[in-house]
């Protein structure tokens, strides 16, 4: 497979492509469903288009849990169908689809009850395991294990002694979403489709009932251009209804924004060699291994404010706090949070007032011709939605259109994968890089990887850390520009690396360097730099204030307090 390369170029190349000639497939939508969706489409040989109106992956999609899970408390709600579905997913993409982007990572769940509950709980993770296998995918990750009182302690010493009596240890999958939504985009865009960031739908074009194609504003230049399309995807999460509502109408359902925040702190803060999963009184909590970090979540709260930029308040950082210190032998407090960040679950609406107890199941409807909506689900179930939806844009298209193949087209840098990770320490010989700089290339870009080095060789000062995130190589700034799509000192800083929620300063100290390593790339004068470094900082100072704020209406207020877009 030719690997695609999203620069500056392919980006106005795409968006003259989609102006000159019709597409098969408009997915307007640049999140985990709409990018798999442009893979599905261009998979089946359809001539897409995909467009978005920020970044990739800039709303939910970089804003999750980072887990691909099967969902171990839908078995309790009985939702059978929706686990087994998502474990399917959830091997597919260990073992075949993403294995340098999807790992596996280890839960321990503490028991409170003697008895009653080690069987009760004990017999919904052996009934995980087995749907896992039974789905003919979940052979790559161990079964669970019962641990008495002690042998949990000594695998979480975090823990309080008084707070279990035992645990049950099993395994999940996680994921760096952004990333992983990067990938399918470029996967995408090497299979054919047109793909465009910063390429905002701000209408639809009408033949009668028909919708035939959207008016797309180039965000970065301010200029607009017709797309026609036989069929259009609206694949917008959260701003489904807003999408809709563009063509006067709200749809066959409603999708309601449920708020979930999640903290970062340092791995030394949570001595553990497992993830926690705790109840609390509405839903569960997690405590994540995350590189050189934890991530703690999550909460699940109704939100009707700014959707681009949910807050995270004072309130939702100690709910977090207060929840996991019931457990913990050795209390957080604020000053260990290095990072927080809030997203939105686009949620399908129903009779309950709970957003916890709101459907995960995805919907697919085709409102009006030519125009077809998807929306609920979850991350991990992403290709399944991708494949209804394509299924149902097939129809209104008056030709032969090939079944779905995505189960078996693995995403860029997963082939070869495995062979350059067996020979990591002698790409470390040949680099000069240490071989935990080439693993961490690997899990990141997968044989991408050699793409990334290729610009160390070229110019060896890419090789060196950035100076105040040292998790990040110099390369990885250029590469995210030249390769990835990225637009903008934001994109790199919070999406293409991780670096606002993984730095205590939230990147403000790396914001100069990645700027002007960027530059060239994008074409930026001095000028352009220091717009892009100022409206960053105002973005983190924006971010600090409203997570000093009491409740979501002034979080909101303090967070709208900075520029959504950087002046050009």
């Amino acid at each position: 497979m030719k690997t695609a390369t999203l620069g500056p170029a392919q980006r106005a190349e795409a968006l003259a492509r989609m102006a000159e000639r019709e597409v098969d497939i408009l997915v307007v939508g640049g999140g985990v469903v709409g990018a798999g969706t442009a893979l599905d489409a261009a998979t089946r040989g359809l001539a897409t288009g995909l467009v978005e109106a920020r970044d990739w992956a800039s709303g939910t999609s970089s804003r999750s849990s980072k887990l691909i899970h099967g969902g171990l408390r839908y078995l309790e709600m009985l939702d059978f169908a929706l686990v087994r579905e998502a474990l399917k997913e959830r091997g597919l993409l260990l073992q075949r689809l993403a294995p340098h982007l999807v790992k596996p990572v280890p839960f321990l769940y503490p028991l409170q009850h003697r008895g009653w509950e080690r069987w009760y709980a004990g017999s919904g993770v052996a009934l995980y395991d087995a749907m896992s296998v039974s789905s003919g995918h979940g052979r790559g990750l161990p079964v669970h294990r019962h641990l008495s009182h002690k042998r949990a302690l000594r695998v979480a010493p975090c823990l309080k002694s008084d707070v279990l009596v035992g645990a049950l240890q099993y395994y999940d999958a996680q994921m760096d979403d952004a990333r992983y939504v990067a990938t399918l985009v470029r996967t995408a865009s090497a299979y054919g489709a047109h793909c465009a960031n910063r390429a905002r739908v701000v209408g639809f074009l009408r033949e009668g009932e028909r919708v035939v194609g959207a008016r797309v504003e180039d965000v970065e230049t301010g200029g607009t251009y017709a797309v026609r399309a036989r069929q259009i995807v609206n694949a917008t999460g959260v701003w489904t209804d807003d999408t809709q509502a563009l063509i006067g109408e709200r749809g066959q359902f409603h999708v309601r924004a449920s708020k979930g925040i999640h903290l970062v702190v340092p791995k030394d803060r949570i001595h553990s060699t497992t993830g926690l999963i705790l109840r609390t009184e509405k839903s569960v909590l997690f405590v994540i291994p995350w590189g050189r970090h934890w991530i703690i979540g999550t909460t699940d709260t109704d939100w009707d404010l700014d959707k681009a930029h949910p807050a995270a308040s004072s309130a939702d950082i100690d709910y977090l706090l207060e929840h996991v210190n019931s457990v913990l032998a050795i209390p957080l407090t604020r000053d260990d949070v290095e990072g927080v960040y809030a997203g939105l679950r686009p949620l399908l609406a129903g009779e309950s007032d709970a957003t916890s107890k709101l459907s995960r199941e995805h919907t697919v409807a085709h409102p009006v011709p030519g125009l077809v909506v998807v929306a609920g689900g979850k991350y991990t179930t992403y290709r399944v939605m991708a494949k209804d939806a394509v299924d149902e844009a097939v129809h209104g298209l008056d030709q032969r259109v090939a079944e779905c193949v995505t189960e078996d087209v693995p995403l860029a840098g997963a082939e070869g994968y495995r062979a350059l990770w067996n020979a990591r320490a002698r790409i470390a010989a040949r680099t000069g890089l240490h071989v935990a700089r080439i693993e961490h290339l690997l899990n990141r870009f997968g044989a991408l990887a050699e793409e990334v080095l290729e610009l160390v060789v070229a110019d060896p000062s890419l090789g060196e850390p950035l100076a105040a995130a040292d998790d990040y190589l110099r390369a990885e700034a250029v590469y995210a520009c030249t390769h990835e799509g990225a637009r903008h000192l934001d994109d790199v800083l919070t999406r293409r690396t991780r670096i606002s929620i993984e730095t205590f300063d939230r990147g403000t100290r790396s914001a100069r360097e990645v700027a002007e390593l960027m530059a060239p790339a994008l074409g930026w004068d001095s000028a352009q730099i220091e717009k892009e470094i100022a409206h960053y900082e105002k973005r983190v100072e924006a971010e600090h204030e409203s997570q000093r704020q009491p409740d979501d209406l002034t979080a909101d207020a303090a967070r709208l307090g900075a520029p959504d877009i950087v002046p050009l």
